[in-house]
């Protein structure tokens, strides 16, 4: 496979038809090394429409996912942010390069180890990943200009929400399959939230999430 070709026809024939024209994302995915997140077993499918398994029930989310989050969240370069559902530590990866600072958390010890390998590897020295339940947020070093989820939730807490600094975004792929779409939060005060739905996707649904049984709302 031609590494530089795939991932040229990666930014042009997929994430730019899907409206992603903000240059500084496109020039990030042309330059972050994608293939080196992948399992070796999908390296041929590193720049391919779709989704790659990590194990234990975690994906990677498609291109044109991660390019669409990025476009929606709009990070300013200074920014604190937490990750939801480290995986790889791609999307943490892409995110730190408009970061002050990313926290990481990932449910499943053994990808833990995994994102923090590769993120050590790409010398991406602005992540910290921690090991535990992401999906009540970190409190301890809450607040946060940006929050994203990185899989699919039935709804976002509340918990997570207040976590977010005024004027702070939070991307989500939210519903229950066959119905889910990717939102852009925003808390545009102390006590109200902006939702704008961006577009209809499916993805799994995050770990955390599908060790529960129940969900309090």
């Amino acid at each position: 496979m031609n590494i530089e070709q795939a991932r040229f026809n990666m930014v042009e024939q997929q994430i730019r038809p899907c409206e992603v024209l903000d240059q500084h994302v496109l020039d990030l995915l042309m330059a972050a090394r994608r293939e080196d997140f992948v399992p070796l077993v999908y390296r041929n499918l590193a720049f391919s429409d779709t989704e790659i398994p990590l194990g234990f029930g975690a994906v990677m989310f498609s291109p044109k996912v991660e390019a669409r989050a990025l476009q929606a969240l709009q990070l300013k370069g200074h920014e604190k942010v937490l990750e939801i559902g480290a995986g790889s530590g791609y999307m943490a990866a892409l995110l730190a390069n408009r970061a002050d600072h990313v926290w990481a958390a990932e449910i499943v010890p053994q990808l833990a180890e995994l994102a923090r390998a590769n993120l050590k590897r790409a010398g991406v020295a602005n992540v910290t990943v921690t090991t535990g339940d992401g999906l009540p947020g970190l409190p301890g070093h809450a607040p946060f200009d940006v929050i994203m989820v990185s899989g699919a939730v039935p709804f976002v807490a509340q918990e997570l929400l207040a976590q977010l600094k005024p004027r702070g975004r939070l991307f989500a792929i939210v519903g229950i399959e066959p119905a889910m779409e990717a939102q852009l939060i925003t808390r545009v005060a102390a006590d109200a939230f902006r939702t704008v739905n961006l577009f209809e996707t499916q993805s799994v649904p995050l770990a955390n999430v599908q060790r529960r049984d129940t969900f309090d709302f």
